[in-house]
């Protein structure tokens, strides 16, 4: 008999009503508890999904029953603070990215995991896309040959709110921790981490970027073009260059999409991925199969790769002069 998961979830805004929705169409799934500073608004949550149970603080959350493992969903400034807690009562966490501020403590939470023998994951969810694992496959091929290039952008008009998630410093606001780091993710993802960069910035009146253009440069002659802004939307494209063609990525390439795939000389071939839900799913099915095969990390997206990360995204903050009032 298949074991259903029961999935806590901290931090009940509009990223975790969707991973909801997937989660609840999951055969061996559950939104079975769920955690807000509000009792009423983790009630209304918990009544939506269906969920067991329902609690007005993170704390509570550690003492409830049977629970598997934790999506959390807070803030950025959090991700930290809750993932100590869920680690600290060794329940397993899938932590929404980025992981958490800064290497440091990323460090940290890395650490407690390992001590406490708990599985851990960045919810970078772009990782797990059929579109992603695809595209893998064929550079592995080597129809691409080298690739030379990397180029993506994500961009869309956020209206000015300085008290809200994407202007207020003290939540770690701006264009880079939410939407860069898709960007850069990808540019590390195929490429690893590069030898300079130059980043540039746009910072409102509240401190945070705007908008960020990111330049990777590698010894091995092959660079990145990274965009990210909440200042206009832009067409939300990638494209990755290589000696025998190219793959554009279509819009928006970070979530399930379709792509086409150039070769030199040849007729364009394009893939498209049907798909049901929203497409957090994949994450969640990768951090159940790591459970059920008792792996304290992902293969796909081991700790490691979440380290890298966190350094590239410090090294653009040192280069643009951006820090937080958290820090």
């Amino acid at each position: 008999m298949q074991k259903i998961y029961n999935w806590g979830i901290i931090g009940l805004g509009k990223i975790a009503n969707k991973f909801a929705q997937d989660i609840s169409s999951l055969p061996n799934a559950k939104v079975y508890a769920v955690a807000s500073r509000s009792l009423e608004k983790a009630q209304q949550f918990a009544q939506q999904y269906e969920a067991n149970y329902a609690y007005g603080s993170y704390e509570e959350l550690m003492q409830c029953p049977n629970l598997d493992v934790v999506y959390i969903a807070t803030p950025h400034v959090f991700h930290k603070e809750h993932s100590l807690l869920c680690l600290g009562h060794n329940i397993p966490v899938l932590c929404e990215k980025p992981f958490a501020l800064n290497r440091s403590e990323v460090d940290e939470m890395i650490q407690m995991a390992r001590q406490t023998d708990t599985f851990l994951m960045e919810a970078l969810w772009t990782r797990f896309l059929p579109t992603t694992k695809k595209i893998l496959s064929i550079i592995e091929s080597g129809q691409l040959g080298k690739i030379y290039a990397i180029k993506a952008d994500f961009g869309f008009k956020a209206a000015f709110d300085p008290d809200g998630r994407l202007y207020n410093p003290h939540l770690a606001g701006g264009s880079l921790l939410d939407i860069g780091i898709y960007p850069v993710f990808l540019a590390l993802l195929l490429l690893g981490p590069p030898d300079d960069l130059k980043a540039f910035a746009k910072f409102s009146t509240t401190g945070v970027d705007e908008e960020c253009q990111i330049i990777f440069n590698y010894q091995t002659g092959q660079t990145a073009n990274l965009h990210s802004t909440i200042r206009s939307l832009t067409k939300t494209e990638a494209f990755i260059y290589g000696e025998k063609g190219s793959i554009h990525i279509h819009t928006r390439w970070h979530e399930p999409s379709s792509f086409t795939l150039i070769i030199n000389d040849q007729r364009p071939k394009h893939f498209q991925f049907n798909y049901t839900g929203n497409g957090y799913y994949f994450e969640a099915e990768e951090v159940m199969q790591c459970l059920e095969d008792q792996q304290k990390e992902s293969q796909l997206l081991p700790l490691d790769f979440s380290v890298q990360l966190i350094e590239l995204l410090d090294r653009i903050r040192k280069e643009i002069s951006l820090s937080y009032p958290n820090e």
